[in-house]
């Protein structure tokens, strides 16, 4: 009688565990272009800095997730991660806003940022490269 119930318990556990939600697909992640960057002039070796980046929302199912931010040697590269709604039907306002994001200048040699401004015909990433020297 134990093992029964044990089994059964067992059954109602497992069964509560699953998913059955069929909103699986219902978001997902993208990356979008940044329409302008503002950095300092020039860094600071040991001192924080603040850059700022403007994008555009393409339409009310797009929301800001976080800052893409890949560092490889001296080169940054920066994009927008949004989620997007897959769902809903969607206002079709683009909106614009703003992420500012402190740099610390931890090495000497000149910074490279990569900024993400979207793919061209053949599927490539575009990105605009601006240098931001270190004094």
């Amino acid at each position: 009688m134990k093992k029964i119930i044990l089994l059964a318990f067992g059954l109602l556990i497992f069964y509560s565990c699953l998913n059955n939600n069929d909103n699986s697909d219902s978001y997902g992640y993208e990356y979008l272009p940044i329409d302008e960057a503002t950095t300092p002039a020039n860094f600071t070796f040991g001192e924080t800095d603040t850059i700022t980046i403007k994008y555009s929302l393409p339409n009310g199912c797009y929301a800001f997730d976080r800052l893409y931010y890949e560092v490889k040697d001296t080169t940054r590269i920066v994009a927008v991660t949004a989620l997007v709604n897959l769902s809903e039907d969607c206002t079709q306002a683009i909106i614009q806003d703003e992420f500012e994001f402190l740099v610390t200048a931890n090495q000497e040699e000149d910074y490279v940022f990569k900024f993400f401004k979207g793919t061209d015909s053949a599927g490539e990433n575009i990105f605009e490269e601006v240098v931001v020297p270190v004094n």
